[in-house]
């Protein structure tokens, strides 16, 4: 059984200051995300909104939830009123549709682009000249109930660390290319999420302002 305090302690002594810890609690019970929280940790992520419903009613009000999974459009109106986060946003309509059900609770929701940057076609995320479309329409000025706070990309699933390293420095520089080109009086565009369990060094050597990490704190994942 993990020790989740203390992987938590141990991660935390790891990873510079400057860098987000988002523990992944996907499959995890309330019981291990309690835990997690009573050593400190308040910020976790889920892959599935119904996952997130399931628990959230169970656990401390003042978790941060972020939701780092692929969102379907009709799902939007059940997070918006509580998410902190959502870091998985893939299209110009689900950034619109968020933006909508933002306005009517009357909150403005931290919202990540996805890029794709793996060369696995399972993943979602925009390509960057995608991107360059999506904020030069109108009505992308018009969102105001939504924030773009950066960029959140996932590596390929491989063992070639330099493959690894080569996406996120894409991602790193897709960054530094959108937030130069648009985003230079925008002081929140400053997140970079990227780095998972068997990647985070990688990632915060590139750049990552924020890590997700599920296995290296409530051990293997349950199924």
């Amino acid at each position: 059984m993990a020790d989740i305090a203390a992987n938590i302690s141990s991660l935390r002594s790891l990873i510079p200051s400057s860098v987000k810890l988002v523990a992944v609690s996907k499959t995890k019970p309330v019981s291990d995300i309690l835990t997690a929280y009573k050593s400190g940790q308040k910020c976790f992520g889920e892959n599935k909104v119904q996952e997130i419903l399931g628990k959230k009613d169970h656990l401390p009000f003042d978790i941060e939830w972020h939701l780092i999974g692929h969102l379907q459009s009709n799902k939007v109106k059940s997070v918006v009123p509580f998410i902190a986060m959502i870091q998985s946003v893939d299209s110009y309509r689900l950034l619109s549709i968020i933006n909508s059900e933002a306005l009517k609770v009357n909150r403005i929701v931290d919202c990540l682009f996805q890029i794709h940057i793996a060369e696995e076609d399972t993943k979602f995320g925009f390509s960057l000249n995608e991107l360059y479309e999506v904020i030069e329409l109108k009505e992308f000025e018009s969102l105001k109930n939504v924030k773009i706070r950066g960029l959140m990309g996932m590596a390929t699933f491989t063992s070639d660390n330099s493959q690894i390293q080569r996406e996120f420095r894409f991602l790193a520089d897709c960054f530094k290319t959108l937030k130069n080109r648009y985003f230079t009086e925008s002081p929140h565009f400053e997140e970079i999420s990227m780095g998972m369990s068997g990647d985070y060094e990688i990632a915060i050597k590139e750049g990552s302002t924020m890590i997700r990490i599920g296995s290296l704190i409530f051990g293997e994942r349950n199924k």
